[in-house]
């Protein structure tokens, strides 16, 4: 974060401009430069994302726009950039052009439709607190899409850094392929400038992340193309931008559009809830305060409603660029909108000069993008860490290369989802004994952490049963069955003490699933107590459904030694282990 003291966290009460509330004019050296640095960064990016959404560059201008000034008035958090960005452009671009079959107007136009879909999504969600759906995609997952992602940005550039006409497939593969058989026909201006910039924004972020490597290639690249003439020798350039001026207007919206592209809104959104909440919790507006992602959300939502109406496409908050406007000593959403003022003076003065622009250059820009999202870091951390979760990343990675990348994406969420349902479909549930000379109840097969193991003792007659997740209709099978499973396998069981610690939420059927349990193994002769069960909804939910009353109040606990050591029926000799 800057230096200084913490900027005083926004209000959550008032909703415009809650993020500038307060501001000093101390700040606005900080702000300045940020903006600055910022436009530096964000101005070849957000071209560049156009370019990846098959969207005019204005476009990518209109978007950075619109989601900075929206996020501004109603966002919450001070740091936050919002704009066109490379993760969800790729997701969207290939269905708008199969839907939009070659006509720019219509590509556009769905392109509003979707970006009002998103946002209308993301404003909902905020405003029902539902911040948590952020929390649905695991990391594993989200490493692998982005990867896939990374891997089809780069793949769909290497035309236009070769020099080379583009493949119609539309599978990742078959382009692949085709970009190797054209090898012999790369134009050898583009290959050097395309080269030239990667290596020019790559060395510029080893330097400095603050160094605007990707304009400097741009600008150098244009110069070139200026002087030398390229343009007559086969390189593609960019066109003159036309002023950045504002035209509100609704997309023309037929109803067979939007439920086509629902499914696909749905997607974009889960994506921009995950990166906004990463974002926003990275960057907190006051370090050590949880932010209000939720807000962040209608921040976001906001910026792709008005985008949606100024005939640009769906945005998200970035990483990079926030990360600039911190690094650079911003205080506020006064940054972004400097940034906004700054861009759009260029686009009116100097927009001529984008015509010298060569495709090859921005390509470079979208490749290095690319290889910012392709997180191995976190791939090599997650494989040390657990060799299931690996697996999670390579069928990500998989889904989103092996099938259209909406499909895919969609797929890597259910993935996600799924592996998260296993999870508390099969939680551990541990038998426990006491640590010798201790009143504690711990697993036996487990590594005391941070001292050397003890030995354990078991008392006769009780058995200790602890499941390690809330109680729900997707796991009462389950733990009903380690139950019974451990009942056999230890034999001579007077008293079961269900240790509850980690019982967080006891749902209808779970409940039931327990009481029934209860009934059936008293009819055998074994009584049941529960101990620790300390979560407030799990013990609302014990009393409201019967649990309570079926187990006794007098065999409710709030340890395990203290049920063991109440119930009459239990021996109080330890046999040790």
């Amino acid at each position: 974060m800057s230096s200084g003291s913490p900027s005083p966290r926004p209000s959550t009460s008032p909703w415009l401009f809650a993020s500038l509330r307060g501001y000093k004019w101390s700040w606005l050296s900080g702000d300045i430069m940020a903006g600055l640095m910022l436009v530096a960064i964000v101005l070849p990016g957000q071209i560049a994302t156009a370019h990846l959404a098959g969207m005019p560059a204005e476009a990518g201008l209109m978007a950075f726009a619109a989601g900075s000034i929206a996020f501004a008035a109603v966002g919450g958090n001070r740091f936050i950039s919002v704009g066109a960005d490379s993760t969800i452009a790729p997701i969207f671009a290939t269905v708008i052009a199969v839907m939009a079959l070659g006509d720019p107007s219509r590509h556009v136009a769905l392109a509003a439709i979707l970006a009002l879909l998103v946002g209308g999504m993301l404003v909902i969600t905020g405003l029902l607190r539902a911040g948590w759906l952020a929390d649905l995609l695991s990391v594993p997952v989200t490493t692998g899409f982005l990867a896939g992602i990374s891997i089809h940005i780069i793949v769909g550039q290497l035309p236009g850094v070769l020099g080379v006409a583009a493949s119609p497939d539309s599978h990742l593969l078959l382009r692949f392929f085709d970009v190797l058989g054209k090898l012999p026909q790369a134009n050898p201006y583009a290959v050097t400038i395309g080269v030239a910039v990667l290596a020019a924004t790559i060395g510029a972020h080893q330097l400095g992340p603050r160094i605007p490597g990707a304009l400097f290639g741009l600008v150098a690249a244009a110069l070139a193309t200026w002087q030398f003439g390229l343009a007559a020798r086969g390189v593609e350039t960019l066109g003159a931008l036309s002023a950045i001026v504002p035209s509100f207007s609704l997309p023309a919206i037929a109803l067979d559009d939007i439920v086509a592209l629902l499914p696909l809104a749905a997607t974009v959104s889960l994506v921009c809830m995950m990166q906004t909440a990463a974002v926003a919790r990275a960057f907190p507006s006051t370090p050590g305060v949880a932010e209000d992602v939720s807000r962040d959300f209608v921040g976001v939502g906001a910026g792709s409603l008005l985008a949606g109406t100024t005939g640009a496409f769906a945005v998200d908050a970035s990483p990079p660029s926030t990360a600039i406007i911190v690094d650079a000593g911003g205080r506020s959403q006064m940054a972004q909108l400097l940034a906004v003022l700054v861009i759009g003076l260029l686009a009116a003065l100097a927009g001529a000069a984008a015509a010298y622009v060569p495709r090859a250059a921005l390509d470079a820009v979208l490749i290095y993008i690319a290889l910012r999202i392709f997180h191995l870091g976190d791939m090599i951390r997650i494989a040390r860490h657990s060799s299931g979760e690996i697996y999670l990343v390579a069928a990500s990675i998989a889904l989103v290369v092996l099938l259209p990348i909406q499909m895919g994406v969609g797929l890597a969420i259910v993935l996600s989802l799924i592996h998260s349902t296993y999870l508390l479909a099969r939680p551990n549930c541990a038998r426990l004994e006491r640590l010798k000379g201790t009143t504690v109840w711990w697993p036996p097969q487990h590594r005391t952490i941070g001292r050397s193991s003890a030995a354990t003792e078991t008392v006769p007659g009780v058995l200790v049963f602890a499941p390690a997740a809330p109680l729900t209709f997707i796991n009462a099978d389950y733990i009903r069955g380690r139950l019974d499973a451990a009942l056999a396998e230890t034999g001579n069981i007077r008293l079961v003490v269900i240790e509850a610690a980690g019982i967080t939420l006891i749902d209808y059927t779970g409940a039931q699933s327990l009481i029934e349990t209860i009934e059936r193994l008293r009819h055998r002769g074994i009584d049941v107590a529960l101990a620790r069960l300390e979560a407030d909804r799990a013990i609302a939910a014990a009393q409201r459904s019967g649990l309570v009353d079926a187990l006794g109040a007098d065999h409710v606990f709030h340890s395990v030694e203290e049920a063991v050591q109440q119930r009459p029926a239990v021996s109080a000799t330890a046999t040790e282990r």
